[in-house]
């Protein structure tokens, strides 16, 4: 049974009008591996990653189950795996790490290059989660970390707040108050947003709904920036709460 994929690089330089040709894949089942690298003279690994800089024998994918492992062969180069489906959440794997664990169901593996970095991508089964009733027991029941409502305009700061890296999650930048207030205006309910209110929102995220615990934010732009980290990292706003902005523009 396959439990894991790997879409290999495409290594054909195409016209732009030619037509996609199908994706290459190696398919693994649990405990099946495939080396990645440049490979020997005259062979190739199964997947093959032609760069120079990259090791002829540069690591490893091994199917687990519903998640796969991955070693690092280099003895100098960092490897990096992106989790496609969420916003900037990455593991790096050192050199010469044997096995990592990796959590993501769509991860993308990028290696440094020579010229660009050179990465591909691997697919494992959807996880399995516990049934919500699991937590139905006696007593006062549990309560929600962080209670947000996701139509309050103090949520819409937020998503603004983390929408870049919601886009694209190799984004460091994080919206000045300016650019939020220009992102919210189009909205109804948000026409006569200001300065102040939009402050005064993202305060209330920071004391009440996300209880930011230092107060030393360090340099300007240190409160939103701890505002995006957080959200993020506990998945309190998503890509699907994009549809609440309006359109993005492109420029």
């Amino acid at each position: 049974m396959t439990t894991v994929i790997v879409q290999l690089p495409d290594a054909v330089v195409r016209r732009s009008d030619a037509p996609r040709p199908e994706p290459r894949l190696v398919r693994l089942s649990p405990g099946q591996s495939a080396r990645f690298g440049r490979g020997e003279p005259g062979g190739r690994p199964p997947i093959a990653l032609n760069d120079p800089a990259v090791s002829r024998c540069a690591g490893q994918v091994t199917a687990v189950e519903d998640y796969w492992r991955l070693c690092n062969y280099s003895a100098a180069a960092t490897y990096v795996v992106e989790n496609l489906e969420g916003a900037g959440e990455h593991i790096r794997v050192a050199p010469g790490r044997i096995g990592a664990p990796v959590p993501f169901e769509l991860s993308r593996v990028i290696l440094p290059a020579a010229e660009t970095p050179m990465e591909f991508k691997v697919f494992a089964p959807q996880h399995a989660y516990a049934e919500p009733e699991c937590d139905a027991l006696a007593g006062e029941p549990t309560t929600s970390p962080f209670s947000l409502n996701p139509t309050s305009k103090y949520f819409l700061v937020l998503l603004a707040l983390c929408e870049p890296r919601l886009r694209s999650p190799s984004s460091a930048a994080v919206p000045g108050v300016g650019e939020v207030l220009e992102r919210l205006r189009p909205l109804p309910g948000c026409q006569d947003l200001t300065r102040s209110a939009l402050n005064y929102h993202i305060d209330y995220l920071a004391d009440t709904k996300l209880r930011l615990r230092d107060g030393s934010y360090g340099e300007a732009g240190g409160k939103r920036e701890r505002l995006v980290s957080l959200a993020l990292r506990f998945n309190l706003v998503r890509e699907e709460h994009l549809a609440l902005l309006p359109p993005a523009v492109r420029r």
